[in-house]
Parts: structure tokens; C-alpha cells; sequence
């Protein structure tokens, strides 16, 4: 068996029976004549003397590669596209992929299509290495299987002296990452919802588990929702300024609640100053955030990118916040198969699923395109977003679609 890759697809070969082609060193040759050959079937290619053959035996096919009137002969492979990673769980992901039957449920299914076009879009980037997310959340599992190569490694801290601030960024072995909630360098995840988003963003194409929207990406674990799934503003600003300072290109913030703060408004000022992205969680409460604004969704920078909730038919998830101008964009949000912490898997609803859906196609667009600034990603993905009657009474534009994001 051999693989193939092309332009983004795997296309898998195998051998067509026991036929061969074969390519002469001349035209000129009368290919009957040659041994072995005489039952040849001419491919009417227009360069080179090239045919087809069928050999039954060994003995055949060495008579004929040792003939010097032959350039080569080889298997007829056949050849197949896999658009579709080999993620042994990916089928479940409708957010990517949704054929109508793995979303909604058994009485009411979703409809075949709705969803950001990734097998599409992985035809013109898999993601980059070069592009760093972090995931402000309770944390992320740096060891699940399916993130670990995907993980943001400080090297400066991994290969230097325990108990040392070796890269003097003024904190101490943060190999993996911190947390602001306990105050340490470890920020492994103990509830589940941030290792959740990391893998919609990143997990990797690796057969095992599922696949994130980038194949290639680093995810940054910052840690300042406790485990039981609360955080501070204090753990906010900090989170805010540490990943600012390790130099991500995105921020993912599938949290929020409490009131307008200026300190939290002048921190994430600052990444966008930095040309950072920061796509924020709309919210759950079924609210209109153009009448009651949710935060830090709901701050005026150009670089926030405020994502609703859709189900697999397109409509907004009952729970989903909405507004039809803070609200920018809607992505899946419903029955969201993803990562969770000790290399398992499981289904969570929320616009905090939804959220790193953006995360993962502002991912690609950098990938594609590194040069955009902030606004332009956001402009871009609101540009290109589907439109829809069932949303256009609840965001700014439609629902994602990250092909067409990346062509348009």
C-alpha cells in the first residue's frame, strides 16, 4: 500500500489486480515484438509509448523490466480520495461534516451540509505551527492523546533548571502554560471544558479520537477557571496579559458573566493592540446582548469576535445569546463531540463549543493567510459567513464557513 498526498487529500493507492503499465524508450517501438508484451494494450497518452498490461506470473514482469527497450514498469494503482481524516470518531463531529444523520436525533434529524465546510477547507491548509491559540479556560489536559503534539511548549522553560525563571517572562517552569487560578505552572484542566474546546481547536489527525479544525497548531493551556468552573476578574486580567505576552496569535475565551469592567476592557485593548484575536462565548442565558450586553462578548474592539450557538439544522440553539449587531457570527454549538481530560471523549452544548469553532477558522485563515490583521480575519469570517433566514434576525452576519472564508 502506498499514500499519496496531494493538494490537502489523502488519496490511498493499491495495486488493480495484477495489471501494469508499462512506458518504452522510444515511440518508435513495435511493442508486439518485445516478449512478454504482445498482449499489451496501447494507452493513447500524448507523450511517451506507454501501455497496459496484465501479467499473471513473476517471471513475466522481471523478463520485461530487464528488457532495454523498456523505461519502467509499474503497479496500476488505484487511487481513492479520504477527504475526511481517519479520526476513528470523526463521523460524530457534525460541526465539520454534518450529513444530516449526526446531528439532531433520531426524530428529528439536522440537515447535510450545515456546517463550517472543513473537509473542504482542509483542501487549502491543515493550520500552521506557526499559529498559537490559547485556550483561557479551567485549563487544558497537555497529556490527552489526541493534544498532546499539539501542545505549546516553552523550551526555554523545559530544558532549563526547576525552580528558575529561565525565559524571565516572571513565571517560573511554565512549561506547559499557568494557572491563575492556584497561582502555579501546571495548568492541567480538572473539569473537562477546556480540554473540550482545545480539541475542537486542535486535536490531532492522528486515527485515534477526532480531529480539530487544525491539523497543525500550538494551543497555549491558561488556566484561571477553577475546577469547578469559576474564576475571577484579577484571574482574567492575568490570563489575558500572560498570553499576550507568550505572543498567541488568538485568544479562545468560552467564558463570562458578571458586569462591564474597564480593567478587563483595557486588557484585552492591549491584544488587540498586539493584533491578537479574541473571540469570546456570546453567552447562554437566551438573552439579546444588543438590549442586555454580555461580557467580554460584548466590548467594542475591533478585535472580538462575539459567536451565538447553532444546532445542526442551522437554527439558533434555544440557550444561545443572540443580538443582531454584538453578536457577530453563529458556529455548532449542539451536541459538540470533543475532547475531555484522561484521554476521553464527550458531548457538551453551549456557545462555549461554539466559540472555538471561530477559534480554529481564524486559525486556518492565518495559516493561509499570516499577513491579516485582526479586523481582517473578523471582517472576513462575517463576510463569508452563510446566511440564513433562521439567523438573520439573531447576529451581525450568518454561520461560518471557513472555505469560504479562505477563497473569498
Amino acid at each position: 500500500m502506498k499514500n499519496i498526498i496531494l493538494i490537502g487529500s489523502i488519496l490511498t493507492s493499491s495495486a488493480y489486480s495484477s495489471e501494469y503499465i508499462v512506458k518504452l524508450k522510444s515511440d518508435e517501438l513495435n511493442f508486439k515484438s518485445i516478449s512478454g508484451l504482445s498482449s499489451a494494450q496501447k494507452i493513447p497518452l500524448s507523450y511517451g509509448n506507454f501501455l497496459k498490461i496484465n501479467l499473471k506470473n513473476n517471471k513475466n514482469l522481471s523478463q520485461i523490466k530487464n528488457n532495454p527497450n523498456v523505461e519502467y514498469i509499474e503497479e496500476n494503482f488505484i487511487y481513492k480520495t479520504m477527504n475526511a481524516p481517519v479520526d476513528k470518531d470523526f463521523s460524530k463531529q457534525w460541526g465539520l461534516n454534518n450529513d444530516g444523520k449526526n446531528s439532531g436525533s433520531w426524530w428529528s434529524r439536522g440537515i447535510a451540509g450545515v456546517d463550517i465546510s472543513a473537509l473542504k477547507a482542509w483542501e487549502i491548509t491543515k493550520g500552521s505551527k506557526d499559529i498559537k491559540i490559547a485556550v483561557i479556560d479551567t485549563g487544558v489536559d497537555y497529556t490527552h492523546e489526541d493534544l498532546k503534539n499539539n501542545i505549546m511548549i516553552n523550551t526555554a522553560e523545559k530544558n532549563g533548571l526547576p525552580g528558575v525563571d529561565d525565559d524571565g517572562n516572571g513565571y517560573i517552569d511554565d512549561i506547559y502554560g499557568y494557572d491563575f487560578a492556584n497561582s502555579d505552572a501546571d495548568p492541567m484542566d480538572g473539569h473537562g471544558h477546556g480540554t473540550h474546546c482545545a480539541g475542537v481547536i486542535g486535536a490531532s489527525h492522528n486515527s485515534i479520537g477526532i480531529a480539530g479544525i487544525m491539523a497543525h497548531v500550538e494551543i497555549l493551556p491558561i488556566k484561571f477557571l477553577t475546577d469547578s468552573g469559576s474564576g475571577t476578574l484579577e484571574g482574567a486580567l492575568l490570563a489575558i496579559d500572560y498570553a499576550r505576552m507568550r505572543g498567541v496569535n488568538i485568544m479562545s475565551n468560552s467564558w463570562g458573566g458578571g458586569g462591564r469592567s474597564q480593567a478587563l476592557f483595557e486588557a484585552i485593548e492591549r491584544a488587540s493592540n498586539a493584533g491578537i484575536i479574541f473571540t469570546a462565548a456570546a453567552g447562554n442565558e437566551s438573552n439579546n446582548n444588543d438590549k442586555n450586553p454580555s461580557y467580554p462578548a460584548s466590548y467594542e474592539l475591533d478585535n472580538i469576535i462575539s459567536v451565538g450557538a447553532m444546532d445542526g439544522k442551522g437554527k439558533k440553539a434555544k440557550f444561545s445569546n443572540y443580538g443582531i449587531s454584538s453578536v457577530h457570527v453563529f458556529a455548532p454549538g449542539v451536541d459538540i463531540y470533543s475532547t475531555v481530560t484522561k484521554n476521553k471523549y464527550d458531548k457538551m452544548s453551549g456557545t462555549s463549543m461554539a466559540c472555538p469553532h471561530i477559534s480554529g477558522v481564524a486559525g486556518l485563515i492565518l495559516s493561509h493567510e499570516p499577513n491579516l490583521s485582526a479586523k481582517d480575519v473578523k471582517e472576513r469570517i462575517m463576510r463569508t459567513a452563510i446566511s440564513s433566514d433562521e439567523l438573520s434576525p439573531y447576529a451581525a452576519s450568518g454561520y461560518a464557513d471557513v472555505f469560504e472564508s479562505l477563497t473569498k
